[in-house]
């Protein structure tokens, strides 16, 4: 197991936000280990006035951060069928019915549920590697889409290209928008 320690972390937040992408978010929730493979991040720097919170990793430098925008669930060596249950139960459709895969953690809140992330639980702490951390599965993106950022309003850097998103996942990300 490589869990990524503050060391990957601390160094620039468009470099982190793309090599984040193939990575494993493991957590822990209820003894079981629920797993989501990050397709889409998003970067952050202290001087623009674009960020806004969700899941964001601190990068280096004051104010610096990344956006875990979109993920997969997955399928590797922790997590079992009953996981990914439990990961559609925290985070069903507003129907009830259980939310496909493809749709499951595609947007940071819908990844935060999927997860059962709280904000409030994990803010300004550092990972916790019984409960929840990044891991290196060894995975990365053959091709690396960058483009801008989504849901910036006009005058917050809006035109920044500070989105990365895994080829391959495209379609899961959370707006499937045209890619520039």
């Amino acid at each position: 197991m490589s869990i990524l320690t503050a060391t990957f972390f601390n160094t620039d937040a468009c470099t982190v936000a793309k090599q984040l992408l193939g990575k494993v978010i493991r957590r822990k929730f209820n003894q079981q280990w629920l797993a989501a493979r990050i397709i889409e991040t998003e970067a952050y720097y202290l001087e623009e006035k674009g960020s806004h919170d969700s899941l964001n990793i601190s990068c280096q430098g004051k104010g610096n951060a990344v956006l875990i925008k979109s993920a997969f669930p997955y399928l590797g060596s922790l997590p079992t069928p009953a996981s990914i249950a439990t990961m559609q139960s925290l985070n069903s459709h507003p129907s009830g019915k259980s939310r496909p895969l493809e749709k499951l953690c595609n947007g940071q809140t819908l990844l935060c549920r999927a997860l059962n992330l709280k904000v409030t639980d994990w803010d300004q702490h550092t990972f916790d590697p019984d409960q929840f951390y990044i891991e290196d599965v060894h995975t990365a993106p053959e091709t690396i889409i960058q483009t801008t950022r989504l849901g910036i309003p006009l005058g917050r850097d809006e035109l920044l290209p500070y989105r990365f998103i895994d080829h391959d996942f495209v379609k899961n990300c959370h707006q499937c928008s045209p890619i520039n």
